[in-house]
């Protein structure tokens, strides 16, 4: 059984990053990231920070469950979306640093499974109402974006200097996990909220496909990204339950 409310949400998110340092497991990495913006969210539903909170929890927990299933069937064995089996492969590579794996994870996540959450938690006729709620999640992103290039930056401190000379920051993680992942969601969840059972199972697979492609870009980039990616591997500090400890502080 999934969530069913944002408490067994942390709770669950939890469990996976414990796990995870236990079995020096880099599934960790994301699910840390997951849990701190979750429960930031959480604080904000608390605060009353959102035009409807109690149907932001809905968002939340519904959009956390398809994460939590995805999760579960890899460790199962069992077949899940293509961009997550991607994501949670890359989880078994030695090449693979850990803002690949961040990234990896928001691609899946943002890019797939938040649009289905919100059409699933409205009609055509009400989602509209939703967006003021959806777009101030960008503002909850921002003020944590800080804090996971400080953690960025604990795994291998010369991150942020490498990367903002190579002027790859935008494109790797601001720009990305921001404004065109979620803006793209949204459009998704626009198109796929009118459509009937049939027709959403093959929007799903066909928006999947185009996902996961976009997915191996970010874990095989191009030349450039890759030497940089390379330098980071070579430098990253500790070993992985150390990583996971540094991305929740």
């Amino acid at each position: 059984m999934g969530a069913t409310t944002i408490d067994a949400v942390i709770a669950a998110l939890n469990d996976i990053v414990d796990k995870a340092i236990i079995e020096e497991d880099p599934v960790g990495y994301f699910a840390a990231l997951y849990l701190k913006v979750t429960q930031r969210v959480k604080d904000k539903i608390t605060q009353g920070y959102f035009d409807d909170n109690p149907r932001m929890e809905r968002l939340d927990v519904v959009f956390a469950n398809r994460y939590l299933e995805a999760y579960h069937n890899y460790k199962q064995g069992q077949p899940s979306t293509q961009s997550w089996e991607l994501a949670f492969n890359a989880t078994e590579a030695q090449k693979v640093i850990v803002l690949q794996h961040l990234l990896a994870g928001m691609n899946a996540h943002i890019n797939l499974d938040l649009g289905v959450a919100a059409a699933t938690i409205t009609t055509p006729n009400n989602i509209a109402d939703l967006q003021g709620d959806f777009n101030k999640i960008n503002e909850v992103l921002a003020e944590l974006l800080e804090e996971v290039e400080q953690s960025l930056a604990r795994i291998w401190p010369g991150l942020l200097w490498i990367l903002q000379k190579t002027r790859k920051v935008d494109d790797f993680l601001i720009n990305f996990s921001m404004t065109l992942a979620r803006d793209g969601a949204w459009e998704f969840a626009n198109e796929y909220v009118v459509l009937g059972a049939e027709e959403r199972r093959l929007a799903l697979l066909q928006r999947d496909e185009r996902i996961a492609n976009f997915g191996k870009k970010l874990l095989r980039p191009g030349r450039i990204e890759r030497f940089v990616f390379w330098i980071i591997r070579l430098s990253e500090r500790g070993p992985v339950s150390q990583k996971i400890r540094d991305l929740l502080d």
